[in-house]
């Protein structure tokens, strides 16, 4: 099959479609016409006084002839020899070749021969124009093998025909015979999908042949390949185009240009104006729009349906009719309302005569649907006999003579203009009246269409007599009439006319459905019936579970009525967690209604059931986010109630990678929908009262695990200001929670970028001091060799240094802050007990200076601090660890005299220092024996 062209190999494999193979065909015919173009205008730019190519395409003489000879060796002329080979359906350069073969095994003819032969041929050839047989593209030399194929065939030899018509396709690929021997040797065989394949390839080559598509069409249909079958369909419309010479020239933008009258063509659809009326036209193009339906295709479906109209000629008027309304009713209901309407309109002005009942009750919904009220009741007086009389006086005027057909009003707007004043007429106080006259026989769905149209355009006079020959009728047979004239006077206000009706149509058994509760209630509502209205609503949410605006209105009617309870049971959830993660829409409505439920929690003060919105809300947007942070939303009853409470989990419980991203990937979609109900300001106001609200009730652990998965929520960690306020609230719940050590992680980077902030140094040596742990030591180490001039740093080295027995450090660390602020009594009381603890060591050089030194720093702190309670006891713990009692004792017994100091932000039990200063006397007496005394200040300063 190497002769074969790549598309036709690929379409007998089944790789491709057979739209995709014509398409790659007729690209590759473009290319090469151009290429063969090029290549002539090459040849004539390189030698223009030369023999033309077509002279030297029809020179087949031997070499010892010349290249311009008109005759052959015989004296019979070439142009016999092209009549003959045009017959014969062969091309110039096979002729060339086949001359030659014959002038070698072949005696040549006589001239009389030839010109007989040239007669016969005219006559063959007059035959063939005036049939329009399409041509073969079968070389003569071929003929008789596809001959003996077609015998082997017939034989049975199905295999021996199969490689003959394959033989033929390589060499010829362009003839149809082979294809079409095939299609019916694959087709015996009973392989139905071989066989159409290569029968389309023939009817491609052959397009000329209608039958041939139309049974392909069918052939396609039985086996469910509905695009293939409007393709087929496509060529038969565009076959029976009466110029079909002409459209084939034509490239795709010239037949749009062309065709103005087509409307929303595509491509290969084929030009409205070249087709002509003809049954099989409108049968195929009939039979293609109603693929294009089936396929979901409804815009091309009406397209074909369009060009079907403009087809019918005027005695086809009840086709036309048929048709119209049926494409009315199609565009209905795909909520295209403006097409159905026009094609209504153009059917009443072509064939007013045939207008029915059925397509005026369809145009008057049609008008009323798109609130065009006005045309409506045109419509309605126009074609069913009903008059509208306005009286003034004694006199009347008739409003049916002034009205004019829709049709008619592209030329006037009368009949609007009419009832229009007529309504406005009246309103206003006046003797004029308005009456009806309705002919028997006209339906009660026209009469009810009419009632709409008299109560929108507020002409309410006739519809007295009207509403008591509707309330005559069974509200069971026709309560949907009664429901549209109630659905009219809500829409106007009129609720006194329209509960009368509802309330017929709730007491029925047909018509007690949810969206005539809702009417009901939506009526009573109004009207100031309330305990009425609640009563409706909870019989809506009853039969229609999953109404949002339902619960939400009895949810605020039973707030009005005193009835909390019954308030929040009307919002409890619509959907389970599992809809919720797959369901954006219903995502989007349990969305609405936590928001209407925390609203309500929060202002009856039920702050657990408050926390439980807020988090569902908030689990709802933070989902993946949650599962980075292995966070887990839980239902328990830790407090004897059910609640929801935040935990921490284990990776392993985390769903696996696949289900992963299958929840992104939903997540993604629930995301888009769950951020247009509430913007991202939104959703971050929600975060924090979350968090606040965790707090107020104690529950810091969870408001750590919050704010650990909205740091993994990267809207909200893009949002630098949003990521430093989240760091800040997790920093305050590790320390409320006790929690030091994470509290050291988020402190640690906070210093780190902002080093000169006492406010941050003082939270993080109240955390490394409750930490119990060491690692911040190497922290502040390096820290101080990039910053050597904080103060902060200092002392916390220092600090660090004398808590590691490194006292020589530390007392560097303090010189080098004293030296900095002499005036700090807190460094000379480091300075201070730094010598003292020196001192205190087994093992020590000049201890007394160590202590003399020690002493002069803690009175100097005593000093800079003034006579205090703090200054007394600290200066009295020194000597105390030194063993001097008797001094202590006096420094311990002044301190214990003065009051605690009261300092702001601090309450005064945390400063009380009374306590501490009677344990410590009550050791030194328990030491020296005097147990009584020691007891006495333990009774007196030490009980709580």
């Amino acid at each position: 099959m190497s002769g074969f062209s790549p598309e036709l190999i690929e379409y007998l494999e089944g790789k491709i479609s057979f739209e995709e193979f014509e398409r790659r065909r007729e690209e590759r015919k473009s290319r090469e016409k151009k290429d063969e173009g090029n290549v002539l205008i090459e040849e004539n730019v390189e030698d223009p006084d030369g023999p033309s190519t077509s002279g030297q395409g029809l020179s087949v003489a031997p070499e010892s002839h010349s290249e311009v000879e008109e005759e052959t060796s015989d004296g019979v002329s070439k142009s016999v020899h092209r009549v003959f080979a045009s017959m014969m359906g062969e091309n110039e350069e096979e002729e060339d070749e086949e001359e030659e073969e014959d002038e070698e095994t072949l005696e040549q003819p006589t001239a009389g021969d030839v010109f007989a032969l040239e007669m016969v041929l005219n006559r063959e050839t007059k035959k063939m124009m005036k049939e329009k047989r399409p041509r073969s593209k079968l070389p003569r030399a071929l003929r008789g093998l596809m001959g003996e194929a077609n015998i082997r065939f017939a034989r049975g030899e199905h295999e021996e025909a199969i490689l003959m018509c394959m033989e033929i396709i390589r060499q010829a690929p362009l003839a149809y015979e082979p294809f079409s021997t095939l299609a019916m040797i694959y087709e015996d065989q009973g392989d139905m999908e071989k066989s159409l394949q290569f029968e389309l390839i023939a009817a491609h080559l052959n397009p000329s042949d209608t039958e041939e598509w139309v049974r392909l069409a069918e052939m396609s249909l039985e086996q469910d390949n509905i695009k293939q079958a409007i393709f087929c369909y496509a060529k038969v419309v565009v076959l029976k185009t009466p110029s079909l010479a002409i459209w084939e020239g034509f490239s795709i933008h010239s037949e749009a240009a062309l065709s103005g009258v087509a409307h929303g063509r595509h491509d290969n659809d084929e030009p409205v104006s070249a087709l002509k009326y003809d049954p099989t036209n409108v049968r195929y193009l009939w039979e293609r729009s109603s693929l294009y339906e089936q396929l979901g295709e409804h815009k091309l479906a009406m397209d074909g349906y369009r060009r079907i109209l403009n087809l019918l000629t005027p005695f086809d008027g009840d086709r036309f009719m048929h048709l119209a309304r049926d494409m009315a009713k199609s565009y209905y209901e795909a909520n295209d309302v403006a097409a159905a309407i026009e094609i209504m309109e153009e059917a009443f002005g072509k064939h007013q005569n045939l207008v029915s009942v059925e397509d005026v009750n369809i145009a008057a919904e049609l008008y009323i649907s798109n609130k065009q009220y006005d045309k409506a009741l045109a419509v309605i007086t126009d074609f069913s006999g009903i008059v509208l009389e306005k009286k003034e006086g004694e006199g009347e005027s008739s409003l049916e003579n002034e009205v004019h057909s829709p049709v008619e009003m592209e030329e006037g707007q009368e009949s609007t203009t009419d009832y229009q004043d007529c309504a406005r007429e009246t309103t206003s106080p006046s003797s004029e009246k308005v009456t009806c006259s309705i002919p028997e026989g006209v339906p009660i769905d026209i009469t009810v269409k009419l009632m709409v149209c008299l109560v929108h355009l507020n002409i309410l006079e006739p519809l007295n007599h009207l509403l008591t020959a509707l309330v005559e009728q069974n509200p069971e047979d026709m309560g949907d009439l009664y429901l549209d004239v109630a659905e009219a006077f809500l829409d106007i206000g009129e609720y006194n006319s329209a509960l009368p009706l509802l309330s017929s149509l709730v007491c029925s058994e047909r018509y007690n459905l949810a969206v005539v509760w809702l009417r009901h209630a939506e009526c009573l509502k109004a009207l100031g019936y309330i305990e009425q209205a609640a009563e409706s609503y909870d019989k809506v949410v009853d039969l229609a579970p999953l109404h949002l605006d339902a619960r939400i209105s009895l949810s605020t009617l039973q707030q009005q009525l005193g009835r909390p309870e019954k308030a929040l049971e009307a919002l409890e959830p619509m959907y389970d967690p599992d809809t919720l993660a797959q369901d954006a829409n219903a995502a989007q409505q349990e969305l609405k209604l936590l928001l209407h439920r925390s609203t309500l929690l929060h202002s009856q003060g039920n702050m657990y059931g408050y926390v439980d919105s807020l988090l569902t809300m908030l689990a709802m947007l933070l989902k993946v986010a949650m599962n980075r942070a292995q966070v887990c939303l839980i239902s328990s009853s830790k407090s004897g109630e059910r609640h929801l409470y935040l935990i921490k989990v284990s990776r392993d419980k985390i769903s696996d990678s696949d289900d992963q991203e299958t929840t992104n990937c939903d997540a993604k979609a629930i995301f888009m929908v769950l951020t247009s109900v509430l913007p991202k300001d939104d959703w971050w106001n929600l975060l924090l009262k979350a968090i606040y609200a965790l707090c107020d009730l104690a529950r810091y652990k969870e408001a750590e695990l919050l704010v650990d998965s909205s740091l993994e929520y990267y809207s909200f960690y893009d949002d630098r200001q949003k990521r430093k306020e989240l760091e800040y609230f997790g920093l305050s719940a590790a320390i409320l929670d006790k929690n030091f050590r994470k509290a050291y992680n988020y402190i640690r980077i906070m210093v780190m970028e902002h080093v000169s902030k006492p406010q941050l140094w003082n939270m993080f040596n109240q955390i490394t001091m409750h930490s119990q742990d060491v690692r911040h030591h190497r922290f502040c180490l390096r820290l101080m060799l990039k910053n050597p001039e904080n103060h902060a740093l200092c002392v916390l080295n220092g600090h660090n240094a004398f808590v590691s027995g490194s006292f020589k450090h530390a007392l560097g660390q303090y010189v080098q802050a004293f030296r900095t602020n002499p005036e700090e009594p807190l460094y000379s009381l480091c300075i201070g007990l730094t010598f003292i603890h020196m001192a205190s060591q087994k093992y020590v050089l000049k201890r007394h200076a160590l202590i003399v030194q020690g002493f002069s720093f803690l009175h100097r702190y005593l000093q800079l601090r003034g006579s205090c309670q703090e200054s007394l006891y600290n200066l009295g713990r020194g000597l105390h660890q030194l063993g001097l009692v008797h001094l202590a004792i006096h420094y311990y017994q002044k301190a214990l005299e003065l009051p605690p100091l009261v300092l702001e932000g601090i309450e005064a039990d945390q400063t009380d220092l009374r306590r501490d200063i009677a344990f410590n006397l009550s050791l030194i007496y328990q030491n020296s024996g005097n147990l009584r005394m020691a007891r006495k200040l333990l009774y007196t300063h030490g009980v709580v």
